[in-house]
């Protein structure tokens, strides 16, 4: 068995690349099922957010996983492969498991220490559960990863000051601004990210909040918890003039923000500055709105400056958030490994008791007058020369199992003693059912 991560990150593809292989939530379910059905991948899991998309696969042979993967992401999206591939990062075997600890700990967020995509990695793992596309290994691996956060959520204060996105995107308008005092600031979308922006711009003293949400009902429950103003989805428009600071994160395929809604609105305000911060991807507003004047757009990527301010202090803990990844990743891969070698062993083993028992048959149907006694020292005798046969193989494929030619030796086993790769396995399935 072998883990395989491919995916493209903030740091590997600017936004306009990443919102073309954004998905959607209610579409993961057909993409797990496609990628397992038709790309020769045995478990995945899918993780999509607003800086990465991820896709985690578990296959018998690494770069042809590799290749199935990227693929599909290819043929998925309908994007040639040459136009992504210089995007696209793959991480295989222990350096999988260590991606996947890091991620999942905030160590390789845009914000670094982000509490959030803990969240966003337990969900990913929730919908290839639903799915049926999380098996043995997935499910190993996964838990793994969350008592890994765990710990290091409790051993380090890498997560003491840390930012969400929407927090970010908070800081920046104070550093526009100066003073959020007494400004009106708009949500578009009632989600997660902006329930955040919310929790921040009352903490920075924002005089009003409007929500607009496409769920009128979640938008007032927003609303009241934060003492803001609810407004139908399709009316935000008409409220715009009002508005000062404008926060994005709904989950649109489309622009729904264009300049030309921008124009008319500033001649309203009498060119008194807007600015728009972007949190969505797919992105919400139309880049072009920034080519007015007095309109100001910041999108996902522009808050990595932001971001880079606060990472100082961040940084201390985590290299000690780095050294519990490298703690617990031995145990876990060392499991993975056994996938193969227990297997491979327990076939071995049933190949040569199988041809005992049929050579000790074949003997004894020719020795008739042989006592029960005679019998029984001749089984033993055979069942002792299996084990001395066995005995330097099993020990040398133990040995070598968790080393960086352990796939050699397991194949060069099943090639020297004729064992089934079929038999392999379903050996291996029982093996990790057990």
């Amino acid at each position: 068995m072998n883990i395989v991560t491919v995916g493209l990150n903030h740091r590997t593809a600017p936004v306009e690349i990443r919102e073309q292989f954004a998905f959607r939530e209610e579409e993961l379910p057909r993409a797990l099922r496609r990628l397992v059905n038709h790309y020769n991948i045995n478990e995945a899991v899918i993780i999509s957010t607003c800086n990465r998309v991820e896709v985690i696969g578990v296959v018998h042979d690494m770069e042809k996983g590799v290749w199935e993967v990227k693929k599909f992401l290819s043929e998925y999206h309908d994007i040639p492969y040459d136009d992504i591939k210089d995007h696209l990062y793959v991480h295989a075997g222990e350096d999988c498991a260590r991606h996947l600890f890091r991620v999942a700990c905030g160590l390789d967020s845009m914000v670094m220490g982000e509490p959030q995509i803990l969240g966003q990695v337990k969900d990913a793992y929730g919908m290839a559960v639903q799915s049926n596309t999380a098996g043995t290994v997935i499910n190993k691996l996964f838990h793994k990863a969350f008592s890994v956060a765990k710990r290091v959520r409790t051993e380090t204060r890498i997560g003491a000051s840390s930012v969400s996105v929407s927090s970010v995107a908070v800081e920046l308008a104070k550093k526009i601004f100066g003073e959020l005092t007494g400004r009106t600031v708009m949500l578009i979308g009632a989600g997660e990210m902006a329930e955040l922006s919310a929790r921040s711009l009352l903490g920075a003293g924002v005089k009003e909040i409007i929500i607009a949400n496409r769920t009128y009902e979640r938008a007032v429950e927003l609303a009241k918890e934060f003492r803001g103003r609810a407004i139908m989805f399709r009316e935000f428009s008409h409220y715009l003039k009002y508005t000062d600071i404008v926060i994005a994160s709904t989950g649109s395929p489309k622009f729904i923000i264009r300049p030309e809604d921008v124009a008319g609105v500033m001649k309203e305000r009498k060119h008194c500055p807007m600015f728009f911060i972007d949190i969505a991807v797919p992105r919400n507003i139309d880049p072009l709105v920034n080519n007015i004047d007095n309109a100001y757009v910041f999108d996902i990527d522009d808050l990595q400056g932001v971001v880079e301010a606060n990472l100082k202090e961040r940084l201390k803990e985590a290299e000690q958030a780095e050294l519990i990844v490298t703690e617990e990743i031995d145990g876990l891969y060392r499991w993975v490994r056994s996938l193969d070698v227990v297997p491979t062993i327990i076939a071995l083993q049933q190949r040569l008791e199988g041809i005992r028992k049929a050579e000790l048959e074949r003997a004894l149907s020719q020795l008739k007058n042989l006592s029960d006694r005679e019998r029984k020292v001749l089984d033993a005798m055979t069942q002792a020369m299996v084990k001395k046969i066995l005995h330097n193989p099993v020990t040398c494929i133990k040995q070598e199992a968790h080393s960086v030619e352990g796939d050699t030796f397991i194949e060069a086993a099943i090639k020297l003693f004729g064992l089934e790769e079929e038999e392999i396995i379903k050996k291996a399935r029982e093996a990790g059912g057990n």
